[in-house]
């Protein structure tokens, strides 16, 4: 019987877990690519180039806090939707192969080619057309990580849903 208990018990505290997990998770990765995109266009914008290359250089070793992050805002999210395949969990759901995919196809290899060219001082055509097309998709994935925290907000009852 004490087992079954601890069973139980085990389960509700890593639930509770999951919970805390999830939206630092997530809110994290947000403002983690948030900074990215705001870093980039601001230095682009306004900045000397020795700035541009700090951060361009500097955002690949944010990596090692955003894959993680990412990592567990997805796991703690599928966790906790336990086999839920509806409503606002659905819309999640359905968000995060777009995000995954836009992160390894796009985000990563563009801030690693653009870390490169920026090291080398390369500021060219191909520089900039790789860098409009790391903005646009960074863009993407802070709109759709914003979604997906609204939504998320919206299932623990901090947003009013809007009747239909």
């Amino acid at each position: 019987m004490a087992d079954i208990t601890n069973i139980t018990r085990d389960k509700a505290d890593d639930r509770c877990l999951l919970k805390l997990v999830h939206p630092v998770a997530g809110t994290l990765a947000l403002f983690t690519i948030a900074t990215f995109w705001l870093s980039t266009a601001l230095s682009e914008l306004f900045a000397p180039k020795a700035i541009v290359i700090a951060v361009k250089t500097a955002i690949p070793w944010g990596f090692l806090l955003l894959i993680p992050a990412l990592a567990a805002a997805g796991g703690s999210g599928f966790a906790l939707a336990k086999g839920r395949r509806a409503g606002l969990v659905a819309a999640k759901l359905r968000r995060m192969p777009w995000i995954a995919a836009n992160g390894i196809l796009i985000l990563i290899p563009a801030a690693l080619f653009l870390a490169s060219k920026a090291r080398a001082a390369e500021f060219d055509i191909v520089f900039y057309a790789v860098q409009a097309l790391e903005l646009v998709a960074g863009a993407t994935n802070i709109t759709l990580l914003g979604l997906n925290m609204r939504d998320g907000l919206k299932m623990k009852g901090r947003f009013r849903r809007r009747a239909a």
